[in-house]
Formats: structure tokens, C-alpha cells, sequence
């Protein structure tokens, strides 16, 4: 290098520059900027709608910190205020109103409780209906609300009513397709006692005995065939000032019937029938006496001496 090319370049880098520096920029410019901004101010509307919407919906379902709406969480479990609507089956384990207000389940259809056991198998059922009630389980009870003593049960084998008077009020009385065990049957005050079998036969039946007793009317026992009284180690005791038997067929007997009887020819006699009288003795037993021309109860008072 000769000496007059170092001092020229010496001299070009101790020379002031009078040239403005280049600056490159750095960033978003152009349409990307534009886009963002776009998103950024999309995402700031939306934000603000879910606020909005957030707040509006707290406050129609009425969200409080114990639950919402007409729902309450409280230590005991979930309490409902008001008329309140499921859409689908409720799964609990015990409900119960306020001490001050009933309990009211209500339905389009009907109301069904279903009782499962830990298998999932229904074991009980209770179906509220337009038409009726039905209960489908193995043992049905009705309590009463003071002492919890049963009123009514039902099972396979029997029925129980274990209420201390069963009133019934229908006109046609109560109808017992089978037999009836009671220890007591009495009507209301001023009210007739009818013991009615249309078609069979009526048997009232006890081991120590049957006692009817009317206090205040007539007894009175009417049948179509035969009225069987029978005591099997005892005795039929009537006690009353005046003992009538109405109705009884009357007979009379004479020596003509008779030999009219024996003179006639076979083919146009009759079969003689005696007649008898039923007599009663002082001691109140009752015998029967052959009748004859007049009364024989008066002479033939000596057989009450052994009947």
C-alpha cells in the first residue's frame, strides 16, 4: 500500500458524515395490525355479554349463598319453599312438610311411590290415580297419628281393623261374602239391627253361647224354610210374660172321621193323621198330648211329672 492511499483513507474516516442514519421499525404493520385489533375488541364485547348474562341469570334464578330460587341447602338436607316442578323421578329418602303447612304432591296423570331394595327391585308401590288408589306390597298398614296403633292392615292371609267401633253407613249395611268373627254387633241409637241372608242360610255360631238382647224393641227372627235353635249341652231358655206361636196349622179329630175311614173301600180311603196338642208344663216344659174331644192339657198333667 503506498503512502498516498493510507492518507487518503485516513483522511475519508475522519471526515465528519453529513448522510442521515437508516432506522428499521419493528412490530405489526399494515393489515395484521388491523386484525388484531379486530379480535381484541371481539373478545372484549364477548367478555362483556357473559358478564352480563352471568349477572342477569343470577338474579331471575334468584342464587343465593344457602342455593337458589325456591331451593335452600341447609344441615338437615334441601329445603323446597313453594310449588315446585320435576321433570324427571325424584330419588330421596324422606319427605316432609312444615309443621304449619301440609304436604301436597300433584299430578297431571297420577302420583306413584316406589319403594326399591339395594338390588334395584321394586318392593312396594303406592299409585294415586284419577280413578283410584292402588298399593301393591306385602303388607299394608293405616296408623293412627297418636300412639301409632294400627287402624287398618291388609296381607295375603287376612284383614285387620283394628279401629275400637267400625261404623258403617250405607244404606244396603255391609255385605260379608264368607264367614263374620265379632265379638259384639250392635246398630246406632234408635236404629233397627238386621242380620239378612237373601239367598243362605244365616248361622250364628259360639262355643259358650249366643246372647241377642234388644232393650228397647221387638226381636224378631223370620225365615223361608226352618229355624233350627239347638243347644248341644244346655238348655233354650225364653223368658217373657207371653209366648206366642201364630200361625200354626189347626187340626181337629172325631170317631165319625174314623169310621168313616174303616167303612170306605181301600181306593177312596184316606190315611188317618193324629193330631196333637203342645202343652206346657208349670215348670215351663213343653210336651205334646194326643187331642181329643176337649183340651187334654188339664188331665194330662201327670205327665209332666217325667217329661
Amino acid at each position: 500500500m503506498t503512502r498516498e492511499q493510507y492518507i487518503l483513507a485516513t483522511q475519508q474516516n475522519s471526515l465528519p458524515r453529513t448522510e442521515h442514519p437508516q432506522f428499521y421499525p419493528v412490530g405489526i404493520y399494515g393489515w395484521r395490525k388491523r386484525c388484531l385489533y379486530f379480535f381484541v375488541l371481539l373478545l372484549l364485547v364477548t367478555m362483556i355479554v357473559n358478564l352480563a348474562m352471568t349477572i342477569w341469570i343470577l338474579k331471575v334464578m334468584n342464587f343465593t349463598v344457602d342455593g337458589m330460587g325456591n331451593l335452600r341447602v341447609t344441615k338437615k338436607g334441601i329445603r323446597l319453599e313453594g310449588i315446585s316442578e320435576f321433570l324427571l323421578p325424584l330419588y330421596v329418602k324422606e319427605i316432609h312438610s312444615r309443621k304449619d303447612s301440609p304436604l301436597v304432591l300433584q299430578s297431571d296423570r297420577n302420583v306413584t311411590v316406589n319403594a326399591r331394595n339395594h338390588m334395584g327391585q321394586l318392593t312396594g308401590q303406592l299409585t294415586v290415580g284419577a280413578d283410584a288408589v292402588e298399593a301393591q306390597c306385602k303388607r299394608f298398614e293405616v296408623r293412627a297419628s297418636e300412639g301409632g296403633r294400627v287402624l287398618f292392615s291388609a296381607d295375603e292371609d287376612e284383614i285387620v281393623i283394628g279401629a275400637d267401633r267400625l261404623k258403617v253407613t250405607g244404606t244396603e249395611g255391609a255385605v260379608f261374602g264368607h264367614s263374620v268373627e265379632t265379638p259384639h254387633i250392635r246398630a246406632e241409637p234408635s236404629q233397627d239391627l238386621k242380620l239378612e241372608s237373601p239367598t243362605r242360610s244365616l248361622v250364628m255360631e259360639a262355643p259358650r253361647g249366643v246372647q241377642v238382647n234388644a232393650a228397647a224393641g221387638d226381636l224378631k227372627a223370620t225365615c223361608r224354610k226352618e229355624l233350627h235353635l239347638q243347644s248341644t249341652e244346655g238348655e233354650i231358655f225364653l223368658n217373657a210374660d207371653t209366648i206366642r206361636l201364630g200361625n200354626l196349622p189347626m187340626g181337629s179329630f172325631s170317631a165319625s172321621s174314623s169310621s168313616f175311614s174303616s167303612s170306605s173301600s181301600p181306593s177312596s180311603s184316606a190315611p188317618r193323621q193324629t193330631i196333637y196338642e203342645l202343652c206346657a208344663c208349670p215348670n215351663g216344659k213343653l210336651y205334646l198330648s194326643p187331642a181329643g174331644a176337649g183340651s187334654t192339657c188339664q188331665s194330662s198333667s201327670n205327665i209332666c211329672l217325667w217329661s
